[in-house]
């Protein structure tokens, strides 16, 4: 079940105050930071990640997702970089539905707003129970593909079953955004054939640089808005 009939856009992960308040303007509503030092793509410093959430103030919804298990580090990086909403995205495994509701509560007094965006890894049909065990306890999921050599859930820039997704959308009451592999080119028959709440990009809006790494490819993103609006 979806509480809102707009199409919400999420895009990862700003790197810069600059290429964020660009994305914003492109129409974006949802801009993702990764507030790391693990190596993961995109990465910077909470230092860095809190001044492109001050940036955003009125412009996006400012989220910053978090691989880690322990949860004093997850809730450091909240309050350093003051997000609205917490992506957790690491191995549910450790940190488990139980932990999150834990976590929850001890973020609760300083952050009331803070929203709890959950990252499902979409390797099989585990995913239906897996989401239902965490419905409880978050506000929102994303349901995202899974690469071996990159930390945590998603940044795999793959496909996944999308018949499990929307599933995963029929069953939930929680808003929920598609995730993996979503381009410019397969985001409406993404859009069609999942209906989620909301619409996800990192690795397809990107610019790769020549020395390494990516900055945001802004013209791929306004591509990636346009064809999420048109569906």
């Amino acid at each position: 079940m979806q509480t809102e009939t707009a199409l919400k856009i999420q895009i990862y992960t700003m790197q810069t105050a600059a290429e964020a308040v660009a994305a914003a303007a492109a129409g974006v509503d949802y801009l993702g930071v990764t507030p790391s030092n693990r190596g993961l793509p995109g990465e910077i410093t909470f230092a860095k990640a809190r001044e492109i959430v001050d940036a955003l103030e009125g412009k996006a919804q400012r989220v910053a997702l978090s691989v880690e298990s322990n949860l004093d580090d997850i809730a450091a990086m909240v309050e350093a970089v003051r997000p609205d909403v917490l992506h957790l995205c690491g191995d549910i495994a450790l940190v488990t539905p139980e932990q999150v509701k834990v976590l929850r509560s001890r973020l609760s007094a300083e952050h009331p707003a803070l929203r709890i965006l959950q990252a499902i890894p979409m390797t099989g049909p585990e995913a239906l129970d897996q989401a239902a065990a965490f419905e409880p306890f978050v506000d929102m999921f994303i349901l995202d593909s899974v690469a071996p050599h990159i930390g945590g859930i998603g940044a795999a820039g793959v496909t996944h079953d999308w018949s499990l997704s929307r599933e995963i959308v029929a069953r939930s009451r929680l808003p929920v955004i598609l995730a993996g592999g979503l381009r410019p080119d397969n985001v409406r028959a993404a859009i069609e054939a999942v209906r989620p709440w909301g619409v996800d990009s990192l690795t397809h809006t990107n610019r790769p640089l020549p020395e390494g790494g990516f900055r945001k490819d802004l013209d791929k993103i306004a591509a990636f808005v346009e064809a999420a609006r048109a569906t």
